[in-house]
């Protein structure tokens, strides 16, 4: 039997669509000892990095791997670790997907890419002129010591002091550091593979983008230590960071 809901809107609740920021984790491995190793050495030392962030479970890039069953109340439980709180799953097989459907999980749907809408022919670009500080950017104007930590959550973060050994500046942007950078540098911390770490002096500890790091015990190239220089990643989460003077 079909029943026709009533034409009015109810007195006590709407429902309407929504659209909410959430954070994607690409699994890549089964193997949930190799995954807790790795998430504690990346934000072990950083308890409060996530807020309690819904996040959906790309399972994609398992697909190579076949079959490879996923211990989800297991999974579940070790992401809860970290303050995130999984709420759907996507890209896996039927039997994944099965089973983190009865872990309690829903079932995202696949993103779909548009294709842009062509474009007018476009006028000649104007004359160059100095950028202005992004929109919204965490600025530091203080020397930040060792020990100190700054997090720009959603946004870019610009210093306009020595970042000192031992501290530490974080963005889910990009950081600019108008002094010397001899700290800790991690920018794109999200998975932001477009952001940028930029310096008018490059000694640092240890800088990072989208996950992909380089330490000091990698000594620095001699026509960027000490000097002005962009950091970028090239090849997104498996590539490399390419260091470009600036003149």
């Amino acid at each position: 039997m079909t029943v026709a809901l009533a034409g009015r809107a109810p007195a006590t609740f709407e429902i309407k669509s929504a659209t909410l920021p959430l954070v994607s984790l690409l699994l890549k491995t089964a193997d949930l000892d190799a995954l807790a190793t790795e998430l504690s050495a990346r934000f072990g030392d950083h308890p409060d990095f996530f807020d309690h962030d819904p996040l959906v479970l790309d399972l994609t890039p398992l697909q190579s791997q076949g079959e490879a069953a996923v211990d989800f109340p297991a999974l579940l439980d070790l992401l809860h670790r970290y303050r995130v709180l999984p709420v759907a799953a996507r890209g896996g097989s039927v039997g994944q997907m099965s089973a983190a459907l009865a872990a309690g999980l829903a079932a995202a749907p696949e993103l779909v890419v548009q294709p842009p809408p062509p474009r007018a022919a476009q006028a000649p670009a104007p004359a160059p002129v100095a950028e202005a500080p992004p929109a919204g950017a965490l600025v530091v104007d203080k020397p930040l010591r060792s020990g100190q930590q700054v997090y720009a959550r959603g946004r870019d973060l610009i210093v306009f002091s020595m970042v000192n050994p031992g501290a530490e500046v974080i963005a889910d942007g990009n950081i600019h550091v108008y002094a010397p950078l001899r700290g800790k540098a991690i920018a794109g911390a999200r998975g932001n593979t477009e952001a940028r770490i930029i310096s008018l002096c490059l000694e640092p500890e240890l800088i990072s983008i989208a996950g992909v790091y380089r330490t000091s015990e990698v000594p620095l190239p001699p026509e960027v230590l000490s000097r002005p220089t962009q950091v970028r990643l090239v090849g997104g989460v498996e590539g490399k960071l390419v260091m470009d003077p600036l003149a």
